[in-house]
């Protein structure tokens, strides 16, 4: 969602819609989605599974239940 994602009831609100848990994670997604791809083009990590993983432990994330 971008900067949505800073927006606490917009998050609640899409999980009461779709019944669905909302994970929200940091604003800068999208530069962190492109850092990854270079470091996994450049073999510096493994897998994509390898860089979700740093992306967890080094940023938040809040997770909204329906």
């Amino acid at each position: 969602m971008g900067g949505g994602a800073n927006a606490d009831l917009l998050s609640k609100l899409t999980a009461s819609a779709t019944g669905l848990t909302v994970v929200a994670g940091p604003v800068e997604a999208t530069v962190i989605g492109n850092c990854l791809a270079q470091l996994l083009a450049a073999g510096e990590i493994g897998s994509l599974a390898e860089g979700r993983c740093i992306v967890r432990e080094s940023t938040q994330m809040k997770a909204f239940c329906p």
